[in-house]
């Protein structure tokens, strides 16, 4: 799986988010903790700022090239602040067949609609259950599709299934998307573990998804992620705990500190002034750090230098 790192707060160094943490996005790409293959296949971000000559349209840069290899990475990103943000770095099987190239890095933005979108996860046999889950598609966003990822893929149905822009209207989006999958799956004979591991995101919004389907497609898998993490990968139990294993987030202040290190404050919701959504906490020191459990969602949202969280459960 892949990584994911979403923020908003105040106008923050976008180094503060990428390259200084001690778990920082780019670090991981290296060396993730929670996951045994390297993030080779390419890296990116969308960005939000008062200092881009269109602040209300996201400032999109993708590379097929893992981050730490990126000659870019040190002049971009410390040029640039941002008030709502979203990074991916993918994840390389050593397998000749992946595809590296701009299009098929994250995160995916489309036209005529607010939602930008990056996961860690992974949809088996999504060219073929297109055939059941094609019809559920809209043509405006079929047409701009320029990868071949599951993840774009996905970014279309859930488009697709959306009603509204607001909580609401995205969880039940999903409460739909994932037994249409589950359904496609059983007609097609073509069961296996799903993960969804969503992050989307717009201007002062993050919505954080940790779903799936176990390994013979039902939408209710249960375990210890932590035992089942003990087989070691190659395992149908390993597998299954990558599915099962939290995603994490917190609420923070003194984002837009400029100190020699990475810093901020980890604080009640009464006093956050920033939240950050990711695959990994990336800080050594965990506390502060809150954890999406599968089967939830997190909605995290900045109005007026206030950031509020809401987390449900979901329902299929």
């Amino acid at each position: 799986m892949c990584r994911v790192l979403a923020f908003i707060g105040p106008e923050t160094p976008l180094e503060h988010l990428l390259l200084t943490p001690t778990n920082s996005l780019v670090n991981q790409a290296l060396d993730p903790e929670r996951h045994p293959e390297l993030q080779l296949a390419g890296w990116g971000f969308g960005a939000w700022s008062e200092h881009l000559l269109k602040p209300e349209e996201p400032f999109i840069y993708r590379r097929p090239t893992a981050a730490f290899y990126d000659d870019n990475l040190e002049h971009v990103v410390p040029s640039l602040r941002a008030s709502t943000m979203l990074a991916h770095v993918r994840a390389s099987a050593y397998d000749a067949q992946v595809v590296l190239a701009d299009e098929n890095c994250h995160p995916f933005s489309f036209t005529g609609t607010p939602w930008i979108v990056a996961q860690n996860g992974y949809l088996p046999n999504w060219q073929l259950l297109q055939r059941e889950l094609l019809q559920h598609c809209q043509d405006r966003y079929l047409k701009q599709m320029r990868g071949n990822t599951d993840t774009e893929f996905l970014y279309v149905l859930l488009l697709s299934l959306l009603e509204g822009d607001s909580d609401e209207d995205v969880q039940r989006a999903v409460e739909t998307m994932v037994p249409l999958i589950a359904a496609a799956m059983a007609d097609l004979d073509l069961p296996g573990l799903t993960k969804l591991k969503m992050a989307l995101v717009s201007v002062d919004r993050i919505i954080g998804v940790n779903v799936g389907l176990g390994l013979q497609g039902e939408t209710n898998p249960t375990g210890d992620w932590q035992e089942l993490r003990e087989s070691g990968p190659g395992t149908d139990d390993f597998a299954l705990s990558m599915l099962l294993e939290p995603m994490y987030f917190l609420m923070g202040r003194h984002f837009d500190r400029d100190p020699a290190t990475y810093d901020f404050e980890t604080c009640e919701e009464d006093e956050a002034t920033g939240a950050i959504f990711a695959s990994e906490a990336l800080t050594d020191d965990t506390d502060g750090w809150s954890h999406l459990n599968f089967g939830e969602m997190v909605f995290l949202s900045n109005e007026g230098g206030k950031v509020t969280k809401t987390v449900t459960t979901l329902s299929m």
